[in-house]
């Protein structure tokens, strides 16, 4: 039976290297499996990375734009912050849902 199997696959050398590529797939600790898991993990932060490199480089436009425009700055205050002049009065307008204005024909 072993004649039939070539002298190299009975050697040492052979036995030798297969464990040492059987513990380094799947025992050691930087088995093939995570490295797998590394590389898709790496994949995934550095996508997220470009996203945010390019909302940085987005909210850093706008910024300069509301920083050289008085007018859009102003506007961008009464909006977002709901910031009005001392002689103003401020009203602020609720739209209800759907859901809410149905509910409320029902009744």
């Amino acid at each position: 039976m072993l004649a039939r199997v070539p002298k190299f696959f009975r050697s040492f050398y052979f036995f030798t290297l297969l464990g040492f590529l059987v513990w380094m797939l799947f025992f050691d600790s930087n088995d093939f499996i995570t490295q797998f898991q590394t590389s898709q993990k790496l994949a995934q932060l550095e996508e997220e990375r470009d996203y945010y490199l390019e909302k940085i480089a987005e909210v850093e436009k706008d910024r300069k734009e509301l920083m050289s425009n008085p007018e859009l700055l102003e506007k961008f205050a009464r909006e977002k912050y709901l910031m009005k002049k001392p002689t103003e009065d401020l009203y602020i307008i609720v739209e209800k849902d759907e859901e809410e204005l149905q509910e409320q024909q029902q009744q």
